[in-house]
Order: structure tokens, then sequence, then C-alpha cells
């Protein structure tokens, strides 16, 4: 009570306390395995971002845009109702995003919680996480690569479907005849993507 009253007569804002308490809270539930999942919003040249992460890496990262309820829903049904908001927890996935945006960082080095993924549609993104940085692939190799050459609309719903946009870079995958095809985050995303990494000129 009396840092409070000292805070106020200073002009320290309160909201910093209880901002700290908050994420000492956070920690305490994350640490003692009362909560499965942290998440934070994350600024960006493309839109905020919605990282979420549980013990075992990253689960998902999707563009926000006023869809956080919606995605924190399907977190809460597919992997499970404890989350918590942490951006103390995503920092590393923080500072590597803004690395790669500011253009000092080609690789992510994140472990990953593929939980949202499964069958075909894992390979599918597998196969697109080893599309290099700079580079692009297409849907026809894609497919051949997740062991379906035949499989392109699959391959596209499956890279439609990414919970990890930007670090499995469904991004990078093209028509083959170089059209940009489609994006969960919409073709102006992509293209500012593809042309940040070079795979496109300006």
């Amino acid at each position: 009570m009396k840092k409070l009253e000292r805070a106020l007569q200073h002009g320290a804002p309160a909201q910093d306390d209880a901002a700290i308490a908050a994420e000492r809270f956070t920690r305490r539930a994350l640490d003692d395995g009362l909560a499965d999942l942290a998440y934070a919003t994350v600024p960006s040249p493309v839109g905020d971002l919605l990282v979420a992460s549980s013990d075992r890496g990253l689960v998902r990262l999707a563009y926000e845009e006023g869809r956080l309820e919606a995605v924190l829903d399907d977190l809460a049904g597919r992997v499970s109702p404890r989350i918590l908001e942490s951006p103390a927890r995503l920092d590393a996935v923080r500072r590597q995003l803004e690395d790669y945006f500011a253009g000092r960082r080609r690789d992510f080095d994140l472990s990953l919680d593929w939980r949202l993924t499964r069958g075909f549609g894992r390979r599918v993104l597998e196969a697109t996480a080893q599309i290099p940085y700079g580079a692009a692939g297409t849907y026809t190799t894609v497919a051949e690569r997740a062991g379906s050459p035949r499989a392109m609309r699959a391959t596209g719903n499956a890279l439609g479907a990414n919970p990890i946009a930007i670090v499995i870079p469904c991004h990078r995958v093209l028509r083959s005849s170089g059209g940009l095809g489609g994006y969960g985050g919409g073709l102006e995303r992509k293209r500012f993507l593809l042309e940040l990494e070079g795979a496109l000129e300006n």
C-alpha cells in the first residue's frame, strides 16, 4: 500500500506496478504448470502478429487483425484452455521476428510445436520449411516432396491452414507460372515478405 501511495505522490503510473504484478503472476502460473500456453501480440510491418507457445515450442503465429478472440478460442479447443498472456515468455520469438523484418535474420532458431498439423498437411509444411530464404518453391514441387505429386489442391489447402505463418514460410510457395497463388494472410503480405527476402523484385 505504501509503495502505491508513493507512486501516486511522485506521479509514477500505478499501471506499471499492476503490469509487473500481472507478469509475475503469469510467470508463476506457467512455471507451476497452471497454464499450458503463453501468448503475446507482436507488432510488425505486416500488422500485429499473435504468437503463442507451449512447453514444446511455438505453436501458433497468426495475423491478428481483430481475430485475437477467435485464435485463442481455437487454441483453447485444439490444444488447451489454460492460456495466459505473457509477453516475456515470447520475448525470443519477438526478437527474432524483429530481426527478420529488419533484414538481420534469414533463418529462425525456434523450437516448434507441430501438434496443430497432421498427416499430409504436416508433410506439406515440413517440405515448405525446407525452402530457403530468398528462394521460392511451387505447389507442384512441395506436393512432390510431401509424397503426393498430383495433390496440388490439398497442398494449397494445407498451406492456407499453416498455423505458424512466416516461420514456416508458406509465403515462399508460388504457382508454376510464377504467379503468387494464394496466401492466408492476403497477397499484399505475401508480396511484401517475398520482396523483403529478395525472392521478388520490388
